[in-house]
């Protein structure tokens, strides 16, 4: 969720420093949204306020909220899931905060990209769970390829036995990935979703989509094993007119060439990506 809901209480506003109402997080968790992250460049837009209205109205809601926080003590609670005999943490980083600067004593609002912190929060997440879920606000915008940069740290993740790394900010889908990291272990990457519900325009800006992998979990004796197989993918079409209603379609139903154009797109280094319908 890259802005904040801080609520009319404090003006809702578009870019550059956007704020939104408190609904929007109500609605995602009517369509089913159970984890959100909160962690991206407009993460100051509003301030302090707006983030903790945000967090209050998702503790009110039950969503579970990463990468903004209320405390250093908040900041250090790794979250968790526990999913048919799986545990899950989630952790959620971003490159910066488009030049607003966190407050000197309050350091703790946004998580910022850092590897030594990252790599703590890993060791700690390991502690508590099975599977490491780190989300990523990173890369170029509009870039419909990673960069250099979001590689070396995918991979840095990679190395530190994180197993699914979800990537945003370009605001156009990039390919999925699987990286090898230092152990052996198999990484899934998706490094940009594109975008989901969003008011920009133009082609590739107007596609997101719906990416699932299965977890399989195997216990045997004190040995515990995860495998990550059958990646699949849903590519999206974010629908509007006069920028409103709002609704979010399979993109096949609205472009069936551009959709194949998508496929080629993102299963260029995992062929095995299975295209699902809704």
């Amino acid at each position: 969720q890259e802005t904040m809901l801080g609520g009319t209480e404090l003006g809702l506003s578009e870019y550059p420093r956007f704020n939104s109402p408190k609904e929007m997080g109500t609605a995602l968790q009517k369509a089913g949204i159970d984890v959100m992250t909160l962690a991206n460049n407009h993460t100051l837009d509003r301030g302090e306020k707006a983030i903790l209205n945000t967090l209050d109205h998702l503790d009110k809601l039950g969503v579970i909220n990463v990468g903004a926080n209320r405390s250093a003590e908040d900041q250090a609670r790794v979250r968790t899931v526990e999913k048919n005999g799986i545990t899950f943490s989630f952790l959620a980083y971003t490159y910066g905060t488009n030049g607003i600067p966190l407050p000197k004593d309050k350091p703790y609002l946004v998580n910022l990209i850092d590897k030594e912190k990252m790599k703590k929060d890993i060791e700690k997440a390991k502690e508590l769970s099975d599977v490491i879920v780190v989300s990523l606000h990173f890369g170029n915008e509009y870039e419909r390829m990673p960069n250099q940069t979001q590689k070396e740290l995918a991979q840095f993740l990679a190395d530190q036995g994180v197993q699914i790394v979800i990537g945003h900010h370009p605001h156009v889908l990039q390919p999925i990935s699987w990286l090898t990291g230092a152990n052996g272990n198999q990484t899934f990457v998706a490094w940009s979703l594109g975008n989901f519900i969003s008011g920009q325009d133009g082609k590739y800006k107007e596609i997101g989509g719906i990416v699932g992998i299965d977890v399989v979990k195997r216990v045997k004796g004190d040995l515990m094993t995860i495998e990550l197989k059958e990646p699949t993918f849903l590519p999206t079409f974010c629908s509007k007119k006069n920028y409103r209603n709002y609704r979010i379609v399979p993109l096949a139903q609205v472009n069936p060439q551009t959709f194949e154009e998508i496929k080629a797109h993102m299963n260029q280094w995992v062929p095995e990506l299975k295209f699902v319908a809704p």
